[in-house]
């Protein structure tokens, strides 16, 4: 982080409340949100507005970057005013401004972090960076109040990990994917069976109908020590399943969608049976650990229903996050930035944006698309 602002700043309530707004523009979403904190979790959500850019992204089959930040950029402070209207606050009730400073696409991790800066810098507020990944974190102790440590799986178009938080920055990366991210390998997929852009929901709608058991696709890493994931070989192996039917009809691409989420469901099961070994070899004296699941592929049904089942026969406690809280938005951020806030941690306004911010420095670097994280 960069070094405490030296702007004087308003005084927080003396009773502990803190109500901090939040920006979120890593990706395609452009986001804000009022959250308040009282002395500890869980929290209240104010307000949490979320414009998504999915029809600005659909023709090109995936996120456009320099598209992206232009749309934060023509929506953001409207979007802030509506958060302020829905939360019932003004700017005079904000203690904090909260932004995501990465990791994500530098382009729209600028937008937002500068407006925050300079709302910080015109109403004399403290600004907090967050960790996109921090603010996923982090999530279960404004809905829950869950209390350190737990064991998060996280799974999303960009990141795939299971980490073990210890606290706020503090984390401990017990695996993370090797190439592809699982919300990439989703998106993947369905472009393959021409289901459009975001291809996660399509594909788990697709699968509800088809046979799982048709075509017999692999599961990387499966068997294997530790908790780190690989989905480019079953990515691969869709795409033969996809021409070896060219053109699919309809059961097709049901049965394919089923067989490759029936797929996935094992890939996370056997990895994170491992990393909750591994977690409660690190914190023994957790008498009932809790898995926490984050992320836009945290949505998918069947894939909860898996990771309840496996929480129950592990002794783990699961929470299920919201599916609105799963995918990227300001209230996890708002949140973020309320928890170091507590804490007096607030970045000046040099604080950067950075495209890649582990949220464990000191794990070993991975190979390929999952060094981002």
């Amino acid at each position: 982080m960069s070094a405490p602002c030296k702007t004087s700043f308003r005084a927080t309530p003396g009773d502990g409340t803190l109500t901090v707004l939040g920006i979120e523009t890593s990706c395609d979403e452009t986001a804000a949100s009022v959250v308040r904190r009282r002395v500890g979790p869980p929290g209240e959500i104010l307000s949490n507005v979320v414009r998504s850019q999915v029809e600005a992204h659909a023709p090109y089959g995936g996120v456009v970057p320099e598209i992206a930040a232009r749309a934060h950029v023509a929506i953001l402070d409207h979007l802030i005013e509506r958060a302020l209207d829905e939360a019932g606050v003004t700017l005079d009730d904000i203690d904090a401004v909260a932004a995501t400073a990465g990791p994500g696409l530098i382009g729209g991790l600028i937008v937002g972090l500068v407006t925050a800066k300079a709302l910080a810098l015109a109403r004399r507020l403290p600004l907090v960076a967050v960790n996109h990944l921090e603010a996923h974190a982090l999530t279960a102790r404004l809905t829950d109040g869950i209390a350190f440590p737990y064991l998060l799986l996280l799974a999303s178009g960009g990141h795939t990990q299971l980490i073990a938080v210890e606290g706020i920055g503090s984390y401990r990366r017990l695996g993370t994917t090797v190439d592809d991210a699982l919300g990439e390998a989703f998106d993947k997929t369905a472009k393959l069976l021409g289901l459009g852009y975001p291809g996660g929901p399509e594909v788990e709608r697709r699968a509800a109908s088809g046979d799982p058991a048709r075509f017999d696709l692999p599961r990387p890493m499966v068997g294997r020590d530790g908790a780190d994931f690989s989905f480019s070989g079953l990515k691969t192996a869709v795409r033969h399943a996809v021409a070896a039917v060219s053109p699919p009809d309809a059961q097709d691409v049901a049965d394919i969608c089923a067989s490759f989420q029936a797929a996935v469901i094992d890939c996370v099961v056997d990895r994170t049976v491992n990393a909750m070994a591994a977690f409660r070899a690190w914190a023994p004296g957790t008498a009932t650990p809790a898995l926490v699941a984050a992320g836009g592929v945290a949505a998918n049904s069947a894939l909860r229903t898996a990771l309840q089942d496996l929480a129950d026969r592990e002794g783990f406690r699961l929470i299920l996050l919201p599916p609105d809280l799963c995918t990227d938005n300001a209230a996890m951020v708002a949140w973020a930035g309320a928890e170091r806030l507590a804490l007096g941690l607030v970045d000046g306004l040099d604080a950067p944006a950075r495209a890649r911010w582990p949220l464990d420095p000191h794990a070993a670097p991975a190979i390929g698309a999952g060094v981002k994280a």
